[in-house]
């Protein structure tokens, strides 16, 4: 299993060079009711790890339609190596129709199959992966929960035993199984869950319910080396090592709550990374994740000065 100590002793900024993950899964549009914004989980991290210095590298698949001809101008606008960035004519791009909730309780209701379904490596193409060999491997469970998506994240995951497996989790309702959840968390190093998926991993694990015993004895029982609970706008809980802290969240005014999580994801991946303290990770990554809600679609426009601002 990836270590993180392998990273502790470098930065974003040492030599200049951006350290590079590899991001597979989803790539979506996020239905509103009176817009449309891309999005997916890990296109979500994978851009706003890209602006926090990171080097990612996208596997996933658009269709041959123009929601996928879209995807993909937008995908290379924002920066990203789009060379593993599939088209199919087998399934349309993907979508999700995004219904609010109460407070930051958000109901997606996505298209099965989709382009992303689709994803197929071949053995060229996993050498050319491994050549890269990617410092960090980012995976969730929506990509991975057909029998397909599930066979490419094993096949990286034996294919990069170096790499640090970040999991996270961004259950959705029929398209998880109990038994796939248990084996990404027993595969990661790094997971980050909300406190609604706590919840359900306590009834599939038997893990404690109470926050920090979950991430204390979660950490024990699988070997992660860092783990994050996102609580809304209360903030997080953040546990590495050892070390464990509570942040209270920024209060801003709520557009739209999409990708706030996937941007607290890259934050906190950032902030292990440059070897802050606990509580200036989660501090750090609460910043990000509110500033992201406070504006419009999953990959809004921000920068660092707004951050260091906020």
């Amino acid at each position: 299993m990836g270590d993180l100590t392998k990273c502790r002793n470098l930065s974003l900024q040492d030599g200049g060079e951006a350290h590079s993950i590899l991001v597979v899964g989803e790539v979506l549009w996020d239905l509103f009711e009176h817009s449309t914004a891309l999005g997916g989980a890990p296109l979500n991290f994978a851009a706003h790890a890209k602006r926090l210095g990171f080097d990612p590298l996208l596997i996933s698949a658009v269709g041959a339609d123009s929601l996928g001809y879209t995807a993909r101008e937008e995908i290379a606008g924002l920066g990203l190596d789009t060379s593993f960035l599939q088209t199919t004519s087998r399934f349309p791009t993907g979508t999700a129709r995004v219904e609010p909730g109460p407070g930051d309780r958000t109901r997606f209701v996505i298209e099965r199959p989709a382009a992303y379904d689709a994803i197929c490596l071949r053995d060229e193409q996993i050498a050319q992966i491994t050549h890269r060999a990617p410092a960090f491997f980012y995976y969730g469970t929506l990509f991975s929960s057909t029998p397909q998506g599930r066979a490419v994240v094993e096949r990286l995951l034996d294919a990069l035993p170096a790499a640090t497996r970040f999991y996270d989790l961004n259950l959705r309702p029929g398209n998880y199984s109990v038994q796939l959840v248990i084996e990404m968390l027993e595969r990661a190093d790094l997971v980050k869950l909300n406190e609604e998926e706590l919840a359900k991993v306590h009834k599939f694990t038997r893990l404690p319910s109470e926050i920090e015993a979950f991430c204390r004895e979660g950490s024990k029982r699988y070997g992660w080396k860092a783990v994050c609970v996102t609580l809304g706008p209360r903030g997080c809980a953040m546990l590495r090592g050892d070390e464990y802290v509570e942040a209270a969240g920024r209060p801003v005014e709520v557009a739209d709550p999409v990708g706030a999580g996937d941007a607290f994801a890259a934050a906190f991946l950032h902030g292990l990374l440059s070897q802050w303290p606990v509580a200036k990770i989660a501090d750090f990554a609460n910043r990000i994740g509110a500033l992201v809600a406070s504006r419009h679609g999953a990959i809004p426009a921000w920068t660092m000065t707004e951050l260091v601002g906020s």
